[in-house]
């Protein structure tokens, strides 16, 4: 079967499945700003456990899962462009993972600035970063293994990392829903969900772009796995972020983040040499760039903006 999606006369135009992803989000962002889906944080005081925790599994559906789900749906349109294209948009999403992994540290250095005794909050990031990155590590040298065996696609599980690895990243969004729920503050938890959803609609590509040169598309069963696991930590660290304010608690979050994102860029690049020879062209250089860009407007513009 060839690698490429056949776009038959019954398959959507091209066109579409270009724009339909971004009409979706639009109607998603419209609902946010239009209803208010949360109800009233600021009776926090008076709700029970449960309610608790259901609200904030509600808001970390919008913020972390819907998102990631809504960017999956340019897999079809993605798997229709030709190889070089297909290895560009895996370079964007390197772009997009280290500028998430450069927000990781400074996010980190901040944390650890903050635990009391220095040593300690030092000490729990290096084995927290590095202990991931190894533990990784193995993971990889297992896909390799199980790949060569004849198991499930090379860039599925490539996929599947990715999504672990942003998954562990979005730990840190969840702590600072998690901390406005708690504080009542709802204006400001309404705006960090709604540039959440719009920044974490880019981990929805970054996923399903390893999977696009995979000679068959996987069962649609494996969206559903990678968008909770990319998504679905944000509902986690909602609950943690509402109930323990900690800074070592944040640096433990934000190490383990920092060494998965990086292993992970590690095997998004082994992916595009394995497949196409080399990993450094103009085209990739561009899109890796654009990837560094996307996040720097969406992350560093548009939410801090929102949030000034």
């Amino acid at each position: 079967m060839s690698s490429g999606y056949d776009l038959s006369r019954y398959d959507p135009p091209r066109w579409l499945l270009a724009v339909g992803p971004i009409a979706v989000l639009a109607m998603a962002v419209g609902t946010l700003f239009l209803t208010s889906p949360f109800g009233d944080s600021a009776a926090i005081a008076n709700a029970t456990s449960i309610e608790v925790l259901w609200s904030l599994s509600v808001i970390g559906f919008f913020a972390g899962i819907l998102p990631v789900l809504i960017g999956m749906l340019w897999f079809p349109y993605v798997r229709s462009l030709d190889g070089r294209w297909v290895h560009a948009v895996l370079a964007l999403s390197a772009g997009i993972l280290a500028f998430v992994g450069v927000e990781i540290v400074a996010e980190l250095f901040g944390y650890v600035a903050d635990v009391g005794t220095a040593r300690l909050g030092e000490a729990v990031a290096v084995v927290g970063s590095l202990g991931t990155f190894l533990a990784m590590y193995g993971v990889s040298v297992w896909r390799r293994r199980v790949v060569a065996a004849g198991g499930l696609g090379d860039g599925l599980h490539v996929a599947y990392l990715v999504a672990i690895a942003l998954g562990l990243h979005s730990l840190g969004e969840g702590l600072a829903i998690g901390s406005a729920f708690a504080l009542g503050q709802e204006g400001l938890l309404t705006l960090l969900v709604i540039g959440f959803l719009l920044h974490n609609v880019t981990e929805g590509p970054t996923i399903i772009a390893a999977i696009a040169r995979d000679a068959e598309a996987p069962p649609i069963r494996h969206f559903a796995f990678m968008g909770v696991l990319a998504g679905g930590t944000v509902i986690v660290g909602g609950w943690v972020g509402s109930l323990l304010v900690s800074p070592l608690v944040a640096t433990a979050f934000f190490a383990v983040a920092l060494g998965a994102i990086a292993q992970v860029i590690i095997e998004v690049a082994q992916l595009v040499q394995a497949d196409a020879g080399r990993v450094l062209t103009r085209l990739n250089a561009v899109t890796f760039a654009l990837g560094v860009g996307l996040m720097f407007l969406l992350e560093d513009v548009l939410v801090g903006g929102l949030l000034l």
